[in-house]
């Protein structure tokens, strides 16, 4: 096996969300997950490999990194969803990497790409592929937590949205998160400020 066995195409969201759902420690499906330019890695017929584009998760998040106004989000997008099946991952060295780079590639060919964020969830990865892909690192993002509903079976669930008041639960603290940025347009002016990643 080789990457020459190897094709990246676009793909559905329904294509993606076998592979997500079980591989992508994010990704529960019955909760439903955010589409937009997705792209397969695919081997043969299958999709060994997952990564989708999408828009920034908040509008606010342009104000932050670039100091542009919230409705000035065009060519601003967030990897949101990184994922490839681990027997692929371990026979193919570099394959996130490898596939991750044409991915962008496909994404900057049809669309104007200013910026992409990524995230990399400090309980399970620092984000070494991106890193590899010439990412800038700026640091965790801030402490938060979250609000956990108490079901009647006595397990919780993760309140998304909305007034707490009255629910019975608990407050967890969030797990952080690394940034990553990658700047394809020098105009803007990055207003965070860089990290030390290299731990």
């Amino acid at each position: 096996m080789s990457k020459s066995d190897y094709t990246i195409r676009c793909i559905t969201k329904g294509e993606c969300a076998d592979l997500l759902q079980a591989h992508h420690y994010l990704t529960n499906i019955s909760r439903g997950f955010k589409s937009g330019d997705n792209y397969g890695l695919m081997y043969l017929d299958t999709v060994v490999g997952v990564c989708i584009f999408t828009g920034l998760p908040v509008p606010e998040l342009s104000k932050g990194m670039f100091g542009l106004d919230r409705n000035n989000q065009e060519g601003l997008y967030e990897l949101s969803r990184l994922v490839l099946h681990p027997d692929h991952q371990v026979r193919e060295h570099n394959l996130a990497g490898w596939f991750v780079a044409r991915a962008i590639k496909l994404l900057k060919e049809k669309n104007n790409v200013r910026a992409i964020l990524s995230y990399a969830d400090d309980d399970y990865h620092s984000g070494t592929v991106y890193k590899a892909l010439g990412f800038d690192y700026y640091g965790l993002t801030d402490m938060k937590s979250d609000f956990w509903i108490k079901q009647n079976d006595g397990t919780y669930i993760k309140h998304n949205r909305g007034a707490t008041k009255h629910l019975e639960g608990e407050w967890r603290p969030r797990s952080r998160k690394h940034r990553f940025l990658k700047v394809f347009d020098n105009t803007l002016e990055v207003k965070w400020k860089k990290g030390n990643n290299d731990e």
